[in-house]
């Protein structure tokens, strides 16, 4: 009897055993080295290095609302501090559909041709439904974002004060602090979110559209009031004849407010984003508000005004924040609800109560 056992021709011989994709000490050595640039005084030296990934890890931790974050974040800030303030810092708004990324992708490009540090601060709607953002700027301006001396940053608005992101101000720092010589920030174009940017940037433009009805309506609303230049956008092909007979219409309207405590008298252009035309005016004119502004001391003036907004603004802010996270507000607060959705008390009594609280 054949007690030989059976040979197979797919009999598996056992191969090279295959090296790990990325070892265990590599690991530990990204985690070591994420640890020590997530430290403040390495964040710091990353952001006056430059270093993009330093500068949007400390954006991060300023719109984060740990409180641990909060505390790293406000050490970061005032490290950055004496390195601010050298920029300009310039609003852009409009209605959806104005073409506001449009004009920042060639505006910015423009600026970058002659070795301009350009951050784009753009606040992007937040869904009301998620409250996460759309994040749609990074994909509009694909030339920009890809220019080695352009940052575009895209925040989500959430619920802050009509539309700003709620930490624009601090952002502004840190990008200042990284070497960035022009801020440009983007509104979502919508309720206060105009009043609220006015109230951090030098210099104001207003995005218009020409036949849109609302030359009288920007009147009425008092945004004209805060331009320092209105720009009638998408001024080319069968557009170019009404262009420029808003930009008619607008310097009319401009001549019926008083003058500005700038002494700056607010100009009115035509432009083309698509095409390219108009950006180099435009940019000529903030040139000439920056001069203006900067010779009779309305430049400086108007930042120390800001600044003292943004502290009763941060310190509202704060006590809003500490009031809402408090876990007796927090348990009163549901008790107050269910007792005006019952018609046991009025919002007015409930918020009386609340505060007494505190």
């Amino acid at each position: 009897m054949n007690t030989k056992p059976n040979k197979s021709a797919l009999k598996e011989n056992q191969g090279i055993p295959q090296p790990e994709m990325v070892s265990s000490k590599s690991i530990s050595n990204i985690k070591q080295k994420r640890r020590l640039l997530t430290s403040s005084e390495k964040l710091v030296e990353g952001i006056l290095e430059g270093n993009i990934t330093a500068l949007s890890r400390a954006i991060t931790l300023v719109e984060s609302k740990n409180s641990d974050h909060l505390k790293k974040a406000n050490s970061v800030l005032k490290a950055c501090l004496p390195y601010a303030n050298k920029s300009i810092r310039i609003g852009i708004t409009g209605v959806p559909g104005v073409g506001k990324s449009t004009f920042i992708e060639a505006f910015g490009t423009y600026l970058t041709t002659f070795n301009k540090k350009v951050a784009v601060l753009a606040v992007d709607p937040s869904s009301s439904i998620t409250k996460g953002s759309i994040l749609g700027d990074k994909t509009r301006m694909e030339d920009l974002v890809k220019n080695e001396n352009a940052f575009i940053r895209p925040s989500a608005s959430g619920n802050s004060l009509g539309g700003v992101a709620r930490k624009t101000r601090e952002t502004i720092i840190l990008c200042e602090a990284a070497g960035f010589d022009t801020i440009i920030i983007e509104t979502v174009g919508v309720g206060q979110s105009e009043t609220a940017v006015h109230s951090m940037v030098d210099f104001f433009l207003l995005l218009k559209l020409a036949g849109a009805g609302d030359e009288l309506q920007g009147i009425k609303r008092g945004i004209i009031e805060m331009a320092d230049t209105i720009a009638i956008n998408k001024a080319d092909g069968d557009n170019l004849k009404r262009a420029k007979l808003a930009k008619v219409e607008f310097n009319r309207a401009l001549h019926m407010y008083p003058e500005k405590v700038s002494n700056w008298q607010p100009k009115v252009v035509t432009c083309s984003a698509l095409n390219n035309d108009g950006v180099s005016e435009l940019w000529t004119i903030i040139n000439n508000y920056i001069s203006k502004t900067s010779e009779n001391n309305y430049f400086e003036k108007k930042r120390n005004d800001q600044n003292k907004y943004w502290l009763l603004q941060t310190i509202e802010d704060q006590l809003k924040s500490e009031f809402f996270n408090s876990k007796k507000i927090k348990k009163e607060l549901i008790n107050q609800m269910k007792l005006i959705e019952t018609n046991k008390t009025t919002p007015f009594a409930a918020a009386d109560y609340l505060l007494g609280l505190k």
